[in-house]
């Protein structure tokens, strides 16, 4: 099933150059007045050797269709991350290789679809939007609500998103998981 570029998000399984890759993390870059492109990090699910692409962003992308099994993420257990089976409640444990920039959204209970090929776990879907707590972040000016300037803010998982000068310590927001950017406040 062939996506454009733009579609593409962390996790998902897409055949390039013949081989089942793996998309680890997702770059939309738009330099100056040139054209943008997406810019990914993939993982050959053959040899696991990591590397960096770049793709037009209307260029068709082969995403390979592969068993999605809705799984929740219930908690870490040192480097390796637990899952259930909605299904028939069996666990599984994925590592950092397998999730990529996918564990910066894991939070308890939060289901994901997690792909598998003859099955072994190669990847997980994400879901487009999750909430999240900001844990860091400098104070917030009450009336810079219509200003373009942005501030870090860190998430309970240790994401780090650039968010409005108006948002505080221990408020909700929504994140795009596509881009890793705020949307709004949850």
């Amino acid at each position: 099933m062939a996506i454009p570029a733009t579609q593409m998000r962390p996790g998902m399984v897409i055949k390039h150059n013949e081989k089942l890759h793996s998309v680890f993390s997702v770059e939309h870059r738009t330099p100056g007045n040139l054209r943008a492109f997406i810019q990914a990090k993939l993982r050959n699910l053959e040899s696991g050797a990591m590397f960096e692409h770049r793709f037009r962003s209307g260029d068709a992308i082969d995403r390979v269709i592969v068993d999605d099994v809705e799984m929740e993420f219930l908690y870490q257990d040192g480097e390796e991350y637990v899952f259930m089976d909605m299904s028939n409640y069996e666990q599984t444990s994925l590592g950092r290789d397998i999730l990529g920039d996918a564990v910066d959204y894991m939070l308890p209970n939060i289901k994901v679809d997690i792909s598998f090929i003859d099955g072994k776990p190669v990847g997980v879907e994400l879901p487009n939007v999750v909430e999240m707590t900001v844990v860091e972040t400098e104070p917030g000016i009450k009336s810079a609500t219509a200003s373009s300037v942005t501030k870090p803010a860190k998430t309970e998982t240790g994401l780090v998103v650039q968010v409005p000068p108006f948002i505080n310590e221990g408020e909700k927001i929504r994140i795009d998981t596509a881009e890793g950017a705020y949307m709004s406040r949850a």
